[in-house]
């Protein structure tokens, strides 16, 4: 393989922050109200990525409960220093907690500690920077009290690794590139060749996000922005360009003293529409006079570059099913916030996920009966084999597509052998089609090409039938619901019946090409 091709993490992963150790890279996003919190990726050559798990995998660790959608992790940043790996982060809008935290780990695919919350850094989007003067330092971002709504500034303040707290005085760095600016935010510190570079985004997480640098002879400043600022941005490609909204960069430098940037971008489609949320894309980087340029040659995100200048390591490949024969969840299955109670068994009924019936719902801002993992490709198949019989008439199971409790779809198996096929927008529930199946085992699906789905249905032994006619996706894309996050394509199970339903499988595969 000579070229890669972007994204190199598809699917809903926002806010990338990449780390190196020696010859091991280590990446993490954002979750928001997910539970586990912050996946944690591991690649031997920017590339290809394995997911080793979460860093936040204990409810100890993430009090979700309450959450609002698009709540909860935002913007994490990963950090290697001195055999330690340290992750801040901040939870946004918890119900028992809130603010920034530390956690650290000496095997990123181990345990991680507690947080460490620290109530003296305000703000959001922290990050750390060890020095070599034997130093750290914790930046973050604030909205500037009594400014203009979204005036932001980027401040600093020396990081204590022992103690896990904030010590001496607070420096405000940088109040963004242009006058007016807004959300200067994801601040990230780097010495090159002597100098202090600091990298930030600017203009929001949408159309006119961007890439900002200033740079100072000091830690402490005083920063000077570059006269190349934005230095990467789509804003002045259109709207109709394949990828969008670049921004939230960092960067890394490889052990063959190449450097490159981990960013996200969305890839919008059917109109400036993208239900796969922001994903994460790898882009070279050179320098120039102290500061760094994005893409070199074309100044903008590719959709393929050559690979780096490391051994090519690509990592086993899961298959398209997953039979549920493991003793535990596959690490790409997440709940919706945390879960209270463990309402799900893979060894009850070996070979089957079991559900129990629970009233929770997806229509509210609880942890229902509910496992979910992203849809990852503009054309993709996902389905599911059920057996279920409802205890109650209320009683429910089946397949969802979510974006959030106010815009998802529902397909679930009722009472009766009902199928049902509701589509959410704004809070209110449409019926677009039912059907009645026959006992035993049910296959429900979906179909996706482009923004057309389709629902699927089948009995155990019969062809896949379209349930309805196709109906438009972008119901469930950000531009219509709101938020941070891209779909997630669930399992779930609803009433006030409280018996199980069983998923004997679940398969999601591409459609593309």
């Amino acid at each position: 393989m000579t070229q890669f091709e972007n994204p190199i993490l598809p699917g809903s992963h926002p806010d990338p922050s990449v780390c190196r150790a020696g010859s091991d890279y280590y990446l993490v996003t954002s979750t928001f109200e997910y539970f586990p919190g912050l996946p944690i990726y591991h690649s031997r050559d920017l590339v290809h990525w394995r997911l080793l798990g979460h860093v936040l995998d204990r409810p100890s660790q993430l009090p979700l409960q309450g959450v609002r959608a698009s709540g909860g992790l935002y913007a994490p940043t990963i950090r290697y220093h001195e055999g330690v790996f340290y992750v801040v982060c901040t939870l946004v809008d918890g119900a028992a907690k809130s603010g920034n935290f530390v956690v650290t780990a000496t095997d990123p695919a181990g345990e991680w500690s507690e947080p460490r919350w620290l109530p003296e850094a305000d703000g959001f989007d922290p990050s750390l920077f060890f020095d070599d003067t034997g130093r750290a330092w914790w930046t973050a971002t604030r909205e500037v009290p009594g400014g203009r709504s979204g005036q932001t500034e980027v401040w600093l303040r020396e990081f204590d690794p022992v103690e896990f707290e904030l010590i001496g005085e607070e420096h405000v760095l940088w109040s963004g590139s242009l006058r007016d600016s807004v959300w200067l935010e994801a601040p990230h510190v780097y010495k090159v060749d002597g100098k202090y570079v600091l990298l930030c985004a600017e203009g929001g997480t949408d159309f006119e996000h961007s890439v900002v640098v200033a740079t100072a002879d000091e830690i402490t400043g005083p920063y000077r922005g570059s006269p190349l600022n934005p230095v990467l941005t789509h804003r002045h490609l259109g709207r109709d360009h394949p990828i969008a909204a670049v921004g939230h960069a960092d960067l890394v430098c490889t052990q063959e003293d190449q450097w490159f940037a981990v960013l996200l971008a969305t890839r919008p489609y059917g109109g400036y529409y993208y239900n796969l949320g922001r994903e994460t894309f790898l882009v070279p980087v050179s320098w120039e006079a102290g500061g760094p340029v994005f893409s070199p040659g074309t100044g903008r995100v590719e959709a393929r570059y050559d690979v780096p200048v490391l051994p090519a390591h690509p990592w086993p490949e899961n298959g398209p099913t997953d039979d549920f024969d493991a003793p535990v969840l596959d690490p790409a299955w997440m709940f919706l916030r945390t879960p209270d109670e463990a309402f799900w068994s893979l060894t009850d009924r070996p070979g089957h996920l079991r559900l129990r019936v629970r009233p929770e719902s997806i229509t509210d801002l609880v942890t229902p009966s509910l496992v979910l993992r992203r849809q990852q490709h503009q054309d993709f198949h996902a389905s599911c084999a059920l057996e279920f019989t409802p205890a109650h008439p209320d009683d429910a199971a089946g397949l969802v597509l979510l974006q959030n409790n106010d815009h998802h779809v529902r397909l679930l198996l009722g009472a009766d052998r009902e199928v049902t096929l509701v589509r959410r927008a704004g809070g209110r529930d449409e019926l677009l089609a039912t059907t009645r199946l026959p006992g035993g085992v049910v296959r429900l699906g979906f179909e996706a090409t482009g923004q057309e789905y389709r629902a699927l249905v089948a009995g155990a032994a019969q062809e896949w039938r379209p349930l309805g006619e196709p109906f438009d996706g972008r119901v469930l894309s950000t531009q219509a619901a709101g938020g941070f996050t891209g779909v997630h394509i669930g399992l779930h199970a609803t009433g006030p019946g409280g018996n199980w339903a069983d998923f004997d499988s679940f398969t999601y595969r591409s459609l593309d090409g």
